[in-house]
């Protein structure tokens, strides 16, 4: 056989090959106009499957996992569709759990590779509180996933209406969360979803996931004033005699040191809006972007600080957030940012051993609030600072800049040695910039005042410690 005769046959087999390939890979378009008939194309690879617009009722369940798509390169169309998912599932005891090792409820978990839902708008309905507080409605855990234009409404957490203030999960805390994202998730994709937190708990968070991109997605939730909790004649609160779970500083809130809950605080209802975790059974979150994300009324706005390190922040607005509008940590990236200081600070950068964050923050509106005074919070060493604002009043004359503290959000090691070191800073408001002991070598341009903490101040500082 000679090498012409073997070059056609090679060509021959090949462009057979690719038609195979390509029969393999087409999609199979699928209308279905029942939520069972949708269930059967959960596990089936490479379909295209339309569930008919309407309302859909989610009351029956055999697993923890109510409904569970393992696909490949599959795509579900749910524009339309409304599922209202019932509470009561959550708590029920008799449902098969999963075999992965965590012991969560969800509704929707979605696996495979290559799979893509869209459209779907899901809530909650009932006042039935979980079995416990990793109750959650989509859990991501497959690769290449993209989420599109989903919408979420959480409700079904206990107590509602006492945020964070009675404890974070577990005692008599319920809660329920949006959207996770957990390893050993890869390349997943949050695009244009929006989560209503009704519910105590997390709107966005991640958990030893690898690149993930969430991208035009927005988070809110409520606050409520402690006056207006005061003010209760029956309920929780009440029958707690008004005394929160621990004393001082609870996630943005102070309380007395005996844990009786003060008059002239606020609270959020709800925890992060988008918020990572530094890992899942030691995989670590990594190399995560949050592009042209808003975040209202929630805990924490956007928080990468407790990540391992290295995340982008792009082009994101963060408002009426209780104890800070960004957390940013170690070689953290936030690029064209905005955030008010109204009840708790615009951004910090908490942790001693952050190093090397960069941070372009735009202060937006920050009058009209209570309970605050910190504009901005640093920590660490050889973080660049850029802070600005579109106009001077957006900043309450009372506001400042503080390095080296302890006050504020993010301070977990009683034993940390406070510092702010090799700092670069831009303060282009009317803030002024305030230094603890423990600032050192600090290259600041600011059309503010900059002076030194008095020795009273340093000592008040110091004794925030235990009010972590």
């Amino acid at each position: 056989m000679n090498k012409y005769t073997l070059t056609l046959l090679s060509i021959v087999f090949l462009l057979c090959s690719c038609g195979v390939l390509s029969k393999e890979n087409q999609k199979k378009n699928i209308e279905v106009n029942t939520l069972t008939e949708f269930k059967k194309y959960l596990d089936q690879d490479n379909v295209n499957v339309r569930l008919k617009a309407g309302n859909y009722q989610i009351d029956a369940a055999t697993h923890t996992r109510f409904i569970v798509i393992t696909a490949n390169n599959s795509y579900y169309d749910l524009r339309g569709v409304r599922f209202m998912v019932d509470t009561k599932l959550f708590s029920r005891d008799d449902l098969i759990k999963s075999n992965d090792g965590n012991g969560m409820y969800c509704a929707i978990e979605i696996s495979g590779k290559q799979t893509t839902l869209e459209g779907l708008y899901i809530e909650t309905y009932g006042d039935t509180a979980g079995r416990q507080s990793k109750n959650k409605i989509f859990n991501i855990v497959g690769q290449e996933i993209t989420l599109k234009d989903v919408e979420v409404r959480t409700t079904g957490s206990s107590p509602w209406g006492y945020g964070y203030l009675y404890g974070l999960g577990g005692n008599d805390v319920r809660k329920m969360n949006g959207i996770r994202v957990g390893y050993p998730a890869k390349d997943v994709k949050l695009l244009g979803c929006k989560v209503h937190m009704r519910a105590m708990g997390h709107a966005i968070f991640l958990q030893g996931s690898e690149n993930t991109l969430i991208e035009d997605c927005q988070v809110d939730g409520l606050l409520r004033t402690t006056d207006a909790m005061l003010a209760e004649t029956s309920g929780y609160g009440f029958n707690k005699k008004f005394y929160a779970a621990k004393g001082n500083y609870i996630e943005g809130t102070i309380v007395a040191a005996d844990g009786k809950i003060l008059p002239g605080e606020v609270i959020s209802l709800s925890e992060d809006g988008i918020r990572m975790y530094p890992d899942y059974n030691g995989h670590k979150t990594k190399n995560t972007t949050v592009k042209s994300c808003t975040v209202t009324q929630m805990r924490r706005g956007i928080c990468t600080g407790l990540a391992t390190g290295g995340d982008k922040i792009i082009d994101c607005v963060v408002r009426d957030c209780v104890t800070t509008g960004y957390n940013i940590g170690n070689e953290d990236v936030v690029i064209n940012c905005s955030a008010d200081a109204k009840y708790g600070e615009a951004f910090c950068i908490p942790y001693t051993n952050a190093k090397n964050a960069q941070v372009e923050m735009n202060i937006l509106d920050s009058r009209n609030g209570m309970a605050n005074n910190l504009l901005a919070k640093i920590n660490g060493t050889g973080h660049q600072v850029v802070i600005k604002t579109d106009s001077p009043q957006n900043i309450p004359s009372e506001m400042a800049i503080k390095l080296s503290v302890w006050e504020g959000y993010g301070n977990f090691d009683e034993k940390a040695k406070m510092h702010a070191t090799n700092i670069t800073l831009d303060n282009k408001t009317s803030a002024e910039v305030v230094k603890f002991k423990g600032t050192e070598n600090l290259k600041v341009n600011s059309i503010s005042k900059v002076r030194d903490a008095s020795g009273s101040e340093n000592e008040v500082n110091n004794s925030n410690r235990t009010k972590r």
